[in-house]
């Protein structure tokens, strides 16, 4: 069965083998934590084992939820920030036919756009302008209820769709997915009778895309996601054993064996635009788990070969900081072939013949090559398509091999402490109630 693969071997001018291997026994302890919960941060685990966890009874209530919400809605506007969105939108965009925005072909597609992951009042203001003359529904996702960008989001939007469908009505185009018991969202949705799905305590919002937070709006997205955790499923079988069978294990240990030999930034690249947000869920995966106690690789991520013609320059040629971790997709969906021209004036009768494809696999290969000869090593994760079911796959490997790699740096990779600091900036700068002293503290800086 085609699976995914992780080669490493273009990283062995950098570091030997015999240095990979010596992280093996910290690799094992560190799995060890995450299968027996008695490592840091072990109250957030409930992501380990949530691909055998996950019930049929959950799926067919999301399945169910999610075609309900298609037949009433042309656009369904998914609020939230971080891991509340990322990983739907990674997904999502790593599916969708890239100008599908464009087309009215299906009359089973329903538009699922995204709120709450910023506070730009332009996009906000041109989003309740693109909604007036729709019918739409809204996810809401939060916890709290009460963190600030998806919640000034759906205020603004709750209070449109109340406006246009009257408040009974529209309280069955809102589904929240929240706290079980407490905060601010859950006691709305009790109020207000919105359907509801919950986040469990054990899961952070990073590791969540598995649960509904990600799976209800990959759904009204018309995406299979019974295929999706089942590609996490066979991941994690795949991701048991403590050596290099295990893809995550092998991952982790090479990243770490690079970072202890200097070098301390990782570029996540791909070849295919489609994966362009699933570097973006990647970064925020890695440098909120690993960014601790001033350690930490740092996670950038790149689009080639769009970007070698912007930033090929610095990775080529720039300080030996970095490596590389290439998503490789092995198939693509279509085929499109290059025509010969009579005139050759742009002169690629040369590549006439070949696929679109086998032209971007040469980019690659070419570019892995310069880069190592460079001094820029790198690792290939190998995608054999971009399907459901090895998206399911990619997503549960890093999570898995994000654990590992975060016991192997010893910081706990399932807390975010500094991502409190700019919130109480913000809440003393607005005078936010109960943050009195905070706010004369910040007055007496500026």
């Amino acid at each position: 069965m085609d699976t995914l693969k992780v080669d490493v071997k273009n990283v062995l001018g950098t570091v030997t083998s015999e240095q990979i291997q010596a992280l093996d026994p910290e690799a094992t302890q560190g799995l060890e934590k995450l299968h027996k919960g008695t490592g840091l941060g072990s109250d957030f685990l409930g992501w380990v084992n949530l691909p055998t966890d996950t019930t049929d009874a959950l799926v067919a209530d999301i399945e169910e939820c999610a075609a309900r919400m298609r037949r009433d809605c042309d656009v369904v506007v998914a609020i939230g920030i971080g891991g509340s969105y990322l990983g739907a939108k990674a997904v999502i965009e790593a599916l969708s036919d890239s100008f599908a925005m464009l087309r009215n072909d299906d009359e089973r597609r329903c538009r699922v756009l995204f709120a709450g992951q910023n506070i730009g009042e332009d996009y906000l203001h041109e989003l309740q302008d693109l909604l007036r003359d729709k019918k739409f529904g809204i996810i809401v996702i939060s916890k709290s209820g009460t963190t600030t960008e998806p919640a000034i989001a759906f205020r603004l939007l709750k209070e449109q769709l109340e406006s246009q469908l009257g408040k009974a009505e529209a309280s069955k185009r809102i589904v929240a997915i929240t706290d079980a018991k407490r905060g601010a969202l859950r006691q709305l949705a009790t109020e207000e009778g919105y359907k509801t799905f919950v986040i469990e305590d054990n899961v952070g919002g990073r590791f969540s895309v598995l649960t509904p937070v990600g799976l209800l709006p990959i759904a009204v997205a018309g995406f299979d996601i019974r295929a999706l955790l089942e590609g996490a499923r066979r991941m994690q079988e795949a991701t048991t054993a403590a050596d290099d069978s295990n893809p995550a294990f092998l991952y982790a240990t090479t990243r770490n064996a690079l970072y202890r030999a200097g070098k301390k930034i990782e570029i996540l690249v791909n070849y295919n635009p489609k994966l362009h947000f699933f570097g973006e869920w990647w970064k925020q995966l890695y440098g909120e788990s690993e960014g601790k106690d001033h350690k930490g690789i740092f996670p950038a991520a790149v689009d080639f070969s769009t970007d070698l013609h912007s930033m090929g320059q610095w990775i080529q040629d720039g300080e030996r900081t970095i490596f590389e971790t290439v998503l490789s997709v092995e198939a693509s969906k279509f085929t499109t072939v290059i025509p010969s021209d009579a005139a050759n004036l742009d002169g690629l009768n040369y590549i006439a013949g070949k696929r679109v494809d086998e032209v971007n696999k040469m980019a690659e290969l070419g570019t892995r090559i310069a880069h190592v000869d460079g001094g820029v090593p790198n690792m290939r994760v190998i995608i054999p398509a971009l399907k459901e079911e090895y998206l399911g796959e990619l997503i549960y490997f890093f999570e898995k091999a994000c654990g590992i790699s975060g016991y192997l740096l010893d910081v706990n990779p399932f807390n975010q402490p500094g991502v409190e600091d700019y919130k109480r900036n913000m809440f003393a700068l607005l005078e936010k109630p109960g943050y009195e002293a905070e706010t004369a503290a910040i007055k007496a800086k500026l």
